[in-house]
């Protein structure tokens, strides 16, 4: 599917307004509640509250500007410690799912940290139930490989963000829930690349990409 650059920068932000709606309406209703509190311990509840609020909302910021906008500096590589930083802080709250981190390489290109963080977004939210997100990434003869395996006891994927990652979609119009999913398969394929999905009857999700550094 063809779609204008105009329009996919408005399903990115539907998506990023979508993340933030949570954790920033209880930031607003912490506030509400802290100007009518008055017991001491309440208060010191609400404060708790309106941090970790205020904490998610920073991470998914930190996350969404390295996965889809343009942060990481003006060079063509980015310090893949940052894309981990970033990883931990989306899920780290998540007492549920346990992250494993196996990239080799010190610092991967910008498109690379693209596909590997929205690969590593769908494959956290498919486990529904936690479970074990796995991630990893090497170069090898000047090609990126890329993969994620999710493992968990329910795994869901559903099967509008397959058909985007597989560019299978026809004519159905994107839309914010699989623009990451979209915007992986547009970096794949534009340096000639493949992506391959693990089958909707696999016990285990696995994304794996390829393609050209540079």
């Amino acid at each position: 599917m063809n779609i204008s650059a105009t329009d996919f920068a408005s399903l990115l932000c539907s998506r990023l307004c979508h993340d933030l709606l949570s954790p920033v309406g209880a930031l607003n209703n912490g506030l509400e509640l802290l100007a009518d509190e008055h017991d001491p311990e309440m208060r010191a509840r609400c404060l708790e509250l309106l941090a970790d609020s205020a904490r998610a909302s920073a991470n998914k910021l930190k996350f969404f500007r390295l996965a889809f906008g343009a942060a990481g500096g003006f060079g063509e590589t980015v310090d893949a410690r940052e894309a981990k930083t970033a990883i931990e802080g989306l899920f780290g709250d998540n007492q549920r799912l346990q992250l494993g981190w196996m990239v080799s390489e010190q610092v991967l290109p910008k498109q690379a940290i693209k596909v590997l963080l929205n690969l590593a977004l769908i494959g956290g939210d498919a486990l529904i139930r936690g479970g074990q997100l796995d991630i990893g990434a090497e170069v090898v003869d000047n090609m990126i490989e890329i993969g994620v395996r999710a493992d968990g006891p329910r795994i869901v994927l559903d099967g509008e963000l397959r058909n985007a990652l597989l560019g299978e979609s026809g004519d159905a119009p994107v839309t914010p829930r699989a623009a990451a999913a979209f915007l992986v398969h547009q970096l794949v394929m534009q340096s000639g690349g493949s992506l391959q999905v693990s089958p909707p009857e696999a016990d285990i999700l696995v994304f794996g990409a390829s393609f050209r550094v540079g």
